[in-house]
């Protein structure tokens, strides 16, 4: 009885929470699952007969589909890549002490301060042709000429995701700097001067005592940034507008729903979805949960 007395107020506490939680969040999971297996392709209060797995089967036969697949795929790897790279090579030029050093913080992570909606429409205006404050104005200032024509650099089927990643990069290379350098801090000084005693050289501190140490770290940044990839929609929205030819599957999903109205298709590309984010998720908890319990 005293044990209950011990935990029963710290369980009545978080009850609430726990109860709204398993209502709005598992609940509609659950809810969009059972949506995308009936053939509810009108809106209505009529429900939809069961069909089992066809949606899902249908939707991988539609080009549109697999184009909006694609295009994820491209920017999450340019995306990912460049973030990765380029935090972490702020993280290193910030990891010795230098004078100024908060505000160069300052300035890097302050992109993240702003939407994706506010990035996606001052880059596009960066990139625009008939723009003179922008970067075709710029580069056409110093003698270089355009640097892409403003009115379709996103629409280019090979290049335009690619182009379409600068500024996620831009917005979020900076977050990626904090994770590093508090990797870097974390690393104990004790550790960095052994290896010099031994004789290796900065370098050498940094690859063989210092990089190690930071696998945590990459993998919480893989598994931010990437979930933040697999879900981006606003910033395709508001770069590319109604165009289908930037499309992501958050997009397809959204027009689905509000424009073509197909409930069950838009609840079978949610599904996708989620599971595409599960398969980036789960891996990590479970490495996470080994590796707590084997420094216990």
């Amino acid at each position: 009885m005293r044990k209950a007395r011990d935990w029963l107020p710290g369980l009545l506490l978080v009850l609430p929470s726990i109860i709204l939680i398993g209502i709005f969040v598992y609940g509609l999971i659950g809810w969009n699952f059972q949506l995308s297996l009936t053939d509810k392709h009108l809106p209505g209060p009529k429900p939809g007969e069961f069909v089992g797995l066809d949606n899902y089967v249908a939707l991988w036969e539609l080009k549109r589909w697999t184009d909006s697949v694609w295009n994820l795929v491209v920017f999450t790897v340019v995306f990912l890549g460049g973030a990765m790279l380029l935090g972490f090579v702020l993280a290193l030029l910030l990891d010795k002490p230098i004078r100024g050093e908060m505000t160069f913080r300052t300035v890097y992570l302050f992109p993240m301060a702003v939407s994706f909606i506010a990035t996606g429409i001052v880059w596009r205006w960066l990139m625009a042709s008939d723009s003179a404050a922008g970067l075709n104005g710029l580069f056409g200032a110093v003698g270089l000429g355009a640097l892409v024509d403003g009115q379709t650099w996103w629409r280019d089927p090979e290049t335009g995701m690619v182009a379409m990643a600068l500024p996620a990069i831009w917005q979020l290379a900076g977050y990626v700097m904090a994770l590093f350098l508090a990797g870097f801090r974390g690393v104990s000084e004790d550790l960095r001067e052994a290896g010099r005693v031994d004789g290796a050289t900065e370098w050498q501190v940094y690859r063989h005592v210092v990089l190690p140490q930071l696998r945590p770290v990459l993998m919480v940044a893989i598994v931010i940034m990437g979930h933040m990839s697999l879900k981006v929609f606003d910033l395709i929205v508001a770069v590319a507008g109604n165009s289908t030819v930037a499309e992501v599957p958050a997009v397809y999903m959204w027009k689905m729903v509000f424009d073509v109205r197909d409930p069950a298709f838009g609840a079978s590309i949610a599904s996708h979805l989620l599971l595409a984010v599960a398969v980036l998720v789960i891996p990590y908890l479970v490495w996470n949960m080994r590796n707590e319990r084997d420094s216990s």
